[in-house]
């Protein structure tokens, strides 16, 4: 038998702790038998000496087997259960393409996402802007849909790593947020829930990105590779840049146009393409569905242009409560702001800089996202049409065109748009879309 403070102490000192120890404190974090201070002191003693690599695969496990562990044997899927999980960004609305994508390919994409947090945009924010679709399906809808799309894209259930959940709220007001162990558990502990045969992470780094500077965002990605493979779950990470905006647009609806325009082929961001297909070509090489990346590119590239990606968005939407002909005709049911502008610069010049966490604070200071919890979400508002790194504009080339509610509405965010965006005389050196590939050092 364990006492919590003794556990407490015995990270306190920096001494590693067992398997069973560490189990033994999360599920007390499940089953409330461990004190919210307990919760605090552990976390702040895990902050400070950090965990080995096997204590971090025992937290990761012990708060994945703390509620629901999903299997899908009953359905006698065909083909692997595969997922991409990012840290998040501004217009990274790389799942809505990339679920269907691998789907189309032969794999079953149950995709357990989030709202959105801070400056970043949240998958289950944007499905929200169709009408109908149900992002909370019960377990029997949820996986009917999968079998029936290939890719379900719904919100964490109560039941999924609860423990995480009464760990993060602990961690969010004890200044323990920014630890690699804890993020890590907490990531991982929800998506090995979902019962997979292999995940690909997309870590963001740069002005927009969850983690303050490259290496950190390096370390996170190291340490959840090592994690997620020695869970016994193939997995590989990406460092993707987040120096400027994603895809050409930020915000809910005008995500989802976007999303469904580069299905159907009308309009494909080169960057958002790069990084889309880059992601979905390591997913179908670690479930063994394309033998090389080369291989995986063409399969992925195969499924935008026979349509058949978009046919499984189209019947993921209509599974979950959406409208049937959503891909038809989008902008019939997307909902669209009452004052659509474009934003022009100061003066003219070459897009030097992009302060990307501050164009996505101005989505969320329209409306397009949170302040607090309990805040409703005005999905028509945000930016499309965005300029890029390197681009010249002026006078008759906006920096974007901003979708807003009213005039003071569309003012505010002009103003931010225009003081995120620096202008010079030359252009910068190009960021690559791709810094890096992590990947499990035994493969």
């Amino acid at each position: 038998m364990f006492l919590p403070q003794e556990i407490i102490r015995k990270k306190r000192d920096g001494l590693e702790l067992s398997a069973e120890e560490i189990r033994f404190f999360v599920q007390g974090i499940a089953d409330n038998s461990v004190s919210e201070g307990q919760i605090a002191a552990f976390a702040m003693a895990v902050f400070f000496n950090d965990m080995t690599m096997a204590e971090r695969v025992a937290l990761t496990t012990g708060m994945r087997d703390s509620g629901d562990v999903l299997n899908w044997d009953h359905l006698n899927l065909d083909g692997p259960i595969l997922d991409k999980h990012s840290t998040g960004g501004v217009g990274d609305v790389v799942s809505l393409m990339l679920g269907p994508m691998i789907a189309a390919c032969g794999a079953y994409v149950p995709m357990i996402s989030g709202r959105g947090l801070g400056h970043t945009g949240g998958t289950l924010d944007k499905l929200e802007s169709i009408p109908g679709y149900n992002i909370v399906p019960d377990n029997q809808r949820f996986g009917e849909v999968v079998k029936s799309a290939g890719v379900a894209i719904i919100g964490q259930t109560g039941a999924l790593a609860p423990a995480d959940k009464r760990f993060y709220a602990t961690r969010d007001v004890t200044a323990t947020v920014d630890s690699i162990s804890l993020i890590t558990a907490s990531i991982l502990s929800k998506k090995l829930a979902a019962g997979l045969d292999a995940l690909v992470m997309d870590v963001k780094v740069g002005s927009g990105a969850f983690m303050p500077t490259y290496e950190a965002s390096e370390q996170l990605a190291q340490c959840i590779v090592e994690v997620a493979n020695g869970a016994g779950v193939p997995t590989s990470a990406l460092l993707t840049d987040m120096n400027q905006v994603l895809a050409s647009s930020a915000g809910n609806a005008v995500e989802v146009r976007e999303a469904v325009k580069f299905l159907t082929g009308t309009q494909r961001n080169p960057r958002l393409h790069r990084v889309t297909l880059s992601l979905g070509a390591e997913l179908l090489v670690l479930g063994k569905l394309a033998r090389d990346p080369e291989h995986a590119w063409q399969m992925l590239e195969k499924t935008l242009s026979d349509g058949s990606a978009a046919e499984r968005f189209g019947r993921m939407v209509a599974g979950l409560g959406g409208p049937a002909d959503f891909m038809d005709n989008p902008d019939r049911f997307l909902p669209k702001a009452k004052v659509v502008r474009p934003v022009y610069p100061d003066r003219k010049g070459i897009v030097t800089a992009m302060d990307t966490r501050a164009i996505g604070m101005a989505v969320v200071n329209m409306g397009g996202g949170r302040k607090v919890a309990s805040d409703s979400i005005d999905h028509s508002v945000g930016f499309d049409n965005l300029c890029v790194l390197r681009q010249s504009v002026d006078e008759q080339t906006p920096l974007a065109m901003l979708h807003a509610n009213d005039d003071a509405q569309w003012q505010a965010g002009a103003d931010a748009l225009r003081n995120a965006i620096t202008l010079g005389d030359s252009a910068p050196a190009a960021d690559p879309e791709v810094y890096r590939l992590v990947r499990d050092a035994n493969r």
